[in-house]
């Protein structure tokens, strides 16, 4: 599924998946024994909650019916009932400590449970070939390292462990009401039936409307994370109304979701709370009766009328805690559907290990095509030797750029094979092909952080005088100095403070200092002005005749130097030699380079 469109946001939902589940629990496993500790805590919360109602019924009918009926001394009931009140406080003391203490232990938990799993995605995430990038928005990938995964936050701290509560509590309630009295309890549970229905139909419209918001959210990231990018072009081309009646359509379907998910919620709730009215009129009714007559005290009819109330408690809490879980599920389903894609690239099963490389490249006889038989190359051979310069030319879409992807290894061929050193690069680990290759692409992506980073990319290796060194190689400390901080100038989103040719030159120096044996250059001079340019062809020269160098070049006049240029048109290597020759053929290069010239003219 790594090659496919990542398709799941308008899958079918189940109400609780035992698979999705049991991965997810799977999570917990290095922190069992919090989780025993929490749940623990729980069963001594809930017991203490089922003893409060039990204490009051005995402070009614052991002491103030009792002393209302003269059977014993104002005294004695006067202790006895403060020893119960001493005794109530001090439950309620040491809830307040447990709950205190297990939803703080639960929160700690479920923070370190989120922590590893959004290390795991984004690891998860690095390793992912350039042609699942191609098939997901950024936006869509997002939302499942953030939203997501912080719906499952909710669900390990909010649902797991406090579902055993709630039908611990929901147990204790029922064992001790039949044990108070077996028919009061009886009538008081002849609304259960009625409770399950409502449930049921609830959670076949929340199931619905979850589905739809989920879906709808991930439409409307993906928008904002694409048009927010694209800001300068959306206000350059005055397309703002257009594209904000467009983000109205996105907003209006995820606000109906929100409303249809909202509306079935908003029902329900209010069914409970109607339940509960029609159980405690029941026990009213029945249970009163049943005092006036003598058979049942008033203290057991007080505490059911209690428990009553906390039965309730828990159900309407779970059907929150349903609300979480569903959301969760959809969100796990995601992640994990993610964290099950596999990379098409992947390391080769017996690796040979390059300490070091000469720099000899072969494409052999290449068939590459990144949607099924829609060839981009077509049987591309052509060796590079060591130290050589070669250029790749050719209109827009000819394949130059293809080439280079799969040097690096970002995309694998269909047919034929590219080697290095004579070693084809599927058996080279990947961290040393890449390590070998420094390549300056024509849209160079600068990170947020500082200039010395954004050259050294966080390699450790790399000092700051290795750093200067590169810069200096490219003429990039000219500007660089002239920051106030320097190296350590901070620098924003994608460099925006920074001049194209000056983003340019911070691209060459980031991959001139890592030293590479073969060096790539994607358009790298097409968006740098004259001066810039001619600041850097001198170094260009000297770096070039050391390593074995790759141009793909727009501007004809900048690669005249290369021991051979090769001409791609329409995905195949038309022409193939150094400058002077191809000119005197008069083919597919001449008429390029007369095109070009003659547009210069014409400027």
């Amino acid at each position: 599924m790594s090659n496919k469109k990542f398709q799941v946001e308008m899958a079918e939902e189940k109400a609780f998946d035992f698979h999705l589940m049991k991965r997810l629990l799977a999570y917990i496993k290095p922190y069992i024994f919090q989780m025993a500790v929490t749940i623990l805590l729980l069963v001594l919360v809930t017991l203490a909650d089922l003893a409060r109602p039990y204490l009051i019924k005995l402070a009614i009918d052991n002491h103030l019916t009792a002393f209302a009926s003269n059977t014993s001394s104002f005294k004695e009931h006067a202790g006895a009932l403060l020893r119960l009140v001493l005794f109530y406080l001090l439950l309620i003391a040491a809830s307040f400590g447990l709950n205190y203490s297990q939803a703080l232990l639960l929160e700690i938990t479920g923070q370190r449970i989120i922590y590893t799993l959004r290390k795991q995605v984004f690891n998860h995430l690095l390793k992912l070939d350039i042609a699942f990038f191609d098939a997901n928005p950024v936006g869509r990938l997002v939302t499942r390292v953030t939203n997501d995964i912080q719906n499952l936050q909710e669900m390990y701290s909010g649902v797991i462990i406090t579902l055993f509560k709630d039908f611990f509590l929901l147990a204790g309630i029922i064992i001790v009401m039949l044990r108070l009295h077996t028919v009061l309890a009886l009538v008081s549970f002849a609304v259960i039936p009625l409770i399950l229905l409502a449930t049921i139909i609830y959670q076949l419209y929340a199931r619905q409307a979850f589905r739809a918001i989920r879906a709808n959210l991930a439409q409307v990231n993906s928008f904002l994370q694409e048009h927010l990018s694209g800001m300068s072009i959306i206000q350059s081309f005055n397309k703002e109304d257009f594209k904000y009646e467009e983000f109205k359509k996105y907003n209006r379907k995820l606000h109906q979701a929100n409303m249809d998910e909202l509306l079935s919620f908003s029902t329900f709730r209010p069914s409970m709370d109607l339940m509960y009215a029609l159980a405690l009129a029941l026990l009213i009714w029945y249970g009163g009766g049943k005092v006036i007559q003598g058979s049942v005290s008033f203290g057991v009819l007080y505490a059911f009328i209690n428990y009553i109330e906390q039965f309730f408690h828990p159900i309407n809490d779970l059907t929150e805690k349903y609300s979480i879980l569903q959301s969760a599920m959809a969100s796990a389903e995601r992640i994990f559907s993610l964290l099950d894609t596999k990379p098409t690239i992947t390391e080769p099963a017996s690796p040979q290990i390059l300490p070091s490389i000469k720099g000899k490249i072969e494409f052999d006889h290449v068939w590459f095509a990144y949607q099924g038989e829609d060839w981009v190359l077509k049987d591309i051979s052509f060796t590079v030797e060591p130290g050589q310069t070669f250029a790749l030319v050719g209109a827009t879409g000819a394949g130059k750029t293809s080439v280079i992807n799969l040097l690096n290894r970002l995309y694998d061929v269909q047919k034929g094979e590219i080697r290095i050193d004579g070693i084809p690069i599927k058996d080279i680990p990947l961290t040393d092909l890449r390590r070998f290759i420094g390549v300056v692409m024509q849209d160079v992506f600068i990170f947020a952080g500082d200039v010395a980073e954004n050259i050294s990319l966080g390699n450790p290796k790399l000092s700051l005088d290795d750093i200067k060194k590169a810069a200096e190689y490219v003429h990039a400390n000219h500007f660089i100095e002239r920051l106030p901080k320097g190296y350590k100038e901070p620098v924003t989103e994608r460099g925006a403070t920074f001049s194209t040719g000056e983003r340019q030159l911070l691209a060459f120096a980031r991959a001139l200092a890592y030293n590479p044996a073969i060096l790539v250059l994607d358009e790298a001079t097409a968006n740098i002005d004259t001066e810039t340019e001619l600041l850097i062809q001198d170094a260009l020269k000297k770096l070039t005749a050391q390593r074995t160098t790759l141009i793909v070049a727009h501007r004809l006049s900048t690669i005249q130097h290369a021991d051979c240029i090769l001409v791609f048109h329409h995905g195949r290597l038309v022409e193939a030699g150094p400058h002077q020759e191809l000119l005197a053929k008069r083919g597919r290069y001449y008429q390029l380079y007369r095109l070009q010239y003659q547009e210069v003219a014409e400027v």
